[in-house]
């Protein structure tokens, strides 16, 4: 692949290596999704022992924090079976990241303060996607060129940068209403 293509051409093509993925693997996207979710939850319970042990001086709250990471690690390495580098705790940070983007967002939506909630919740997606995108082996880094400040290749016309692009695919490829 040249250095100037973009990795993922079209909907249809990203469409057809997920099917080929999910033949292959036999995953299940959307009870994977269900565990991303579930494994986000972790790490916020895992910040919220650390903060209530920090304040409240009772080492017992490390070790529930302790307890709460030892799920989180074998959960993930259901979504995450092979890494390079330092992609496991990449992606544990996307998703850490993504969850808290989400809460904040909501609170800025109870605040009425819709617009600052609707950037957050577009970056939470973003970060999400990109989650995927490296996991499921759709992203690599030595295709990534950027040309101006949000267009992949030269013949990028929508300019909505990676991330933002393999949102949209990722949010047409995996449907968790889809049984």
């Amino acid at each position: 692949m040249e250095n100037n293509q973009n990795p993922i051409k079209n909907l249809n093509e990203f469409i057809q290596k997920m099917d080929q993925v999910k033949k292959q693997d036999k995953m299940d996207l959307s009870s994977d999704q269900d565990l991303s979710i579930a494994i986000m939850n972790l790490v916020s319970i895992e910040e919220h022992f650390f903060f209530t042990g920090a304040k409240t001086g009772k080492t017992e709250y490390y070790d529930l924090l302790n307890e709460a990471r030892s799920m989180r690690k074998e959960l993930l390495k259901n979504i995450i079976k092979e890494y390079e580098g330092e992609v496991w705790c990449i992606s544990k940070h996307l998703l850490a990241a993504s969850m808290r983007l989400m809460e904040v967002g909501t609170k800025q939506f109870d605040m009425d303060k819709k617009e600052e909630a609707y950037d957050l919740f577009g970056k939470a997606y973003n970060l999400y996607s990109l989650f995927w995108g490296l996991n499921m082996r759709m992203v690599k880094t030595d295709d990534i060129k950027k040309i101006d400040s949000n267009a992949l290749n030269k013949h990028d016309k929508e300019k909505k940068g990676f991330i933002g692009k393999l949102g949209d695919l990722v949010r047409k490829a995996i449907d968790c209403c889809i049984e």
